[in-house]
């Protein structure tokens, strides 16, 4: 069974079947909202909306651990992330969809391991490559069978939210080779590979990152919307196919 966990403009999956929706425990607290169950293509899928189904929980403030741990109470067999971003690349404008291969971590103050108990052993892992190679190859070929595109590879810049960034902050990002940024890869990315869940993403840029192109005096929100909704569109039809490849 794949998970599916949304960000924003993705806090229902309508195309799901059979739906049931089941309140999950967790020794981290409550996850961001009960996790819905349902079929996708015939294929069982379980989705989370990592902000709440009423958008209401901002990125810093997600608990991100009592998430991962239920999936994985769950019994899911990997985590499709689908979340939004934005572009400091100038030839990927908004609608892109990228299926992103690195991460440059800038979060700060966010529970990030479930091995930092008192008396609980250090645990190590290693996260040279932090998204599963297998699940991105898999989103990129559902990407092309539903007759989209989405671009393979890109380094993600996880910012600490839930403001945007200003001009000079997304130049640094650049300067360290970052391509796209958002607010939510970490820690959900590694709390993942520590409890071995194969975890990709699917990103859609809805802006231009601060100080970049259309947005080099501002960020327009109104834009930013029409965007999510006609991209989210395409995403759903890439995640009914990713269940059937």
């Amino acid at each position: 069974m794949l998970a599916i966990i949304g960000g924003s403009g993705l806090t229902q999956l309508s195309n799901m079947e059979n739906v049931r929706r089941e309140v999950a425990r967790t020794p981290f607290g409550e996850p961001s909202a009960a996790l819905t169950f349902g079929r996708m293509c015939e294929a069982p899928v379980v989705f989370l909306a990592r902000h709440g189904h009423g958008h209401t929980i901002p990125p810093h403030k997600v608990n991100y651990r009592a998430n991962i741990w239920a999936l994985k109470q769950a019994k899911v067999e990997g985590i499709v992330s689908v979340a939004s971003v934005g572009s400091i690349r100038a030839d990927w404008p908004p609608g892109t969809l990228v299926v992103p291969n690195q991460i440059i971590d800038y979060t700060w103050g966010r529970e990030s391991s479930f091995f930092d108990g008192v008396d609980t052993p250090v645990r190590h892992v290693d996260f040279t490559r932090p998204y599963d190679e297998a699940l991105r190859q898999r989103l990129l070929c559902a990407a092309t069978v539903a007759g989209d595109s989405a671009f393979d590879g890109g380094v993600y810049a996880a910012a600490q939210g839930p403001r945007l960034e200003t001009a000079a902050e997304i130049d640094r990002f650049e300067r360290d080779g970052a391509e796209l940024v958002g607010m939510t890869a970490m820690p959900e990315a590694v709390l993942a590979r520590e409890l071995e869940l194969p975890y990709a993403a699917i990103n859609v840029v809805v802006n231009y990152a601060a100080g970049r192109s259309s947005s080099e005096h501002g960020i327009h929100f109104d834009d930013i919307e029409v965007v999510l909704q006609e991209s989210m569109v395409r995403v759903r039809a890439v995640l009914e196919c990713l269940c059937r490849v």
